[in-house]
């Protein structure tokens, strides 16, 4: 049973319960928040007077009109919270890494936050909704830490970015 989902074009770690009462206490978990999630993306542009460790608040709702787009929608939108930080900048490409721990699990969420002009404003690498169509999307899931609902013991998972 899928505990927690990636959006289509994202890769990496996928948490998935044997049977349904593990599926019960880990969904508790994301619920509650304590799980914790770690992205890698690599953004089409460098950063330029921003900070390299921060938070983006945008709340997010989804934009009727241009399905499956998500937009920022500060009166109907739902809270969406991210923490980054630049991983690596490299001046040559004029592509930047950075991390996301997303605080919240909205749809396009990292993705809208690196796009938007009020979040990083330098959308993600491949990204065909919010930026320019690449050979993929430049976004991986790559470490998920949760408590096991057997053994009670904290697990961590990591699998690095293919990019």
């Amino acid at each position: 049973l899928l505990v927690h989902r990636l959006d289509m074009s994202t890769s990496g770690v996928l948490l998935i319960a044997k049977d349904k009462d593990s599926h019960q206490i880990l969904q508790e978990q994301f619920i509650n928040r304590t799980v914790k999630k770690r992205y890698t993306a690599l953004l089409e542009g460098l950063f330029d007077n921003k900070e390299e460790v921060g938070v983006i608040d945008l709340p997010l709702a989804l934009d009727y009109l241009h399905r499956p787009m998500q937009k920022v929608d500060y009166s109907e939108g739902k809270a969406a919270r991210t923490l980054y930080e630049v991983v690596q900048t490299d001046l040559e490409k004029k592509r930047t890494r950075v991390h996301f721990y997303p605080k919240t699990g909205r749809t396009h969420q990292l993705r809208v936050h690196a796009a938007h002009e009020k979040g990083l404003n330098i959308p993600i690498v491949g990204d065909d909704i919010y930026g320019q169509r690449d050979e993929r999307l430049h976004l991986h899931a790559d470490f998920i830490e949760f408590v096991h609902p057997v053994t009670n013991k904290t697990m961590s998972l990591s699998v690095k970015a293919p990019f």
